[in-house]
């Protein structure tokens, strides 16, 4: 017998890092269709199920919905247990809170699943009320169509609204998603890591890589193309003693990369990163980052040469 609802609530604490599928269709950041394709996709997905990487997180968003049918494909091909996580977008039009169950079931059908294990608004509405929708979670935890509710890109005030909202009809908050990484620690500096930790809310570090630029592979002379260009162009010229320091403490834990490290640095922070994969070259190189851990001390020094440049 399938387990109830709310169930795996706290499933997410025994996951130390997922797969991210924002490129899996995504043309503007990421150039889907040019050097790498739909196989590719599939072969990231199944080398990062081999390794017990079977988070995959991805939303109706990405690709215009191309990315919840990949993986719904991929699924349909593996006997393995997979966990997906997906997203509602505030698109000006939805107004209601069964405006969230409606878009569920529109993943639902495109991912092939009877369920989610992990809904999540994506952001909060400018004009929506973040309760409505928040009851909209309400709606699909006690339908039977996500096992677990969570948030993404709330602040502490705005995950609190949520938490209180759910909190009336005994629902929990699961997570909370959000960028975080070396370069970009204001989940920290803000408080709202360790508020996650102190009411048993999962943070989620997307783009924990920081787009590519934390693995070393990127400089001043070579800038990501694109928007990632763009964001961080500030930053290139600064950025070579942190991956310096990177590649030291790589190199002391048996000759692993600077994205490796970054990943493992969220981890030791309490996160859970959520890299993506394109190939299966790139899923081997997140995989990596589990089974060992930096030393405090290293965590410690990482922090410092990042608040030199962010």
């Amino acid at each position: 017998m399938p387990e109830k609802p709310g169930t795996e609530t706290r499933f997410l604490d025994n996951i130390e890092m997922g797969l991210g599928a924002w490129s899996w269709g995504d043309r503007i950041y990421w150039h889907y269709g040019h050097g790498y394709t739909d196989d590719d996709i599939a072969e990231a997905f199944r080398t990062s199920l081999a390794a017990g990487v079977n988070l995959v997180d991805t939303a109706e968003i990405y690709g215009s919905g191309r990315s919840e049918h990949l993986l719904g494909n991929f699924i349909k091909n593996t006997t393995q247990s997979v966990f997906v996580a997906t997203k509602f977008f505030p698109i000006p039009y939805r107004f209601t809170k069964n405006s969230v169950v409606r878009a569920l079931r529109g993943s639902l059908e495109r991912l092939g699943l009877e369920h989610v294990d992990l809904y999540q608004l994506h952001w909060p509405s400018p004009v929506v009320p973040i309760e409505t929708y928040v009851e909209g979670l309400a709606l699909v935890f006690q339908a039977g169509l996500a096992r677990n509710v969570g948030i993404s890109n709330y602040n502490i005030e705005q995950m609190e609204r949520a938490s209180r909202c759910l909190a009336k009809q005994a629902i929990p908050l699961a997570s909370n998603q959000v960028e975080y990484h070396l370069l970009d620690r204001s989940a920290e500096r803000s408080g709202l890591l360790d508020h996650c930790k102190e009411t048993g809310v999962r943070l989620i570090a997307y783009s924990p890589l920081a787009k590519g630029l934390l693995t070393g592979k990127y400089t001043t002379d070579t800038p990501p193309p694109g928007p990632r260009g763009r964001k961080y162009a500030s930053i290139l010229k600064d950025l070579p003693s942190l991956i310096s320091l990177m590649t030291e403490i790589g190199n002391g834990h048996g000759g692993k990369t600077s994205g490796q490290v970054a990943l493992n640095w969220i981890i030791c922070k309490g996160g859970l990163p959520i890299p993506g994969a394109k190939t299966a070259a790139q899923a081997r190189q997140n995989i990596a980052a589990l089974g060992w851990r930096l030393t405090p001390e290293e965590v410690k020094g990482l922090d410092a040469a990042s608040d030199k440049i962010t």
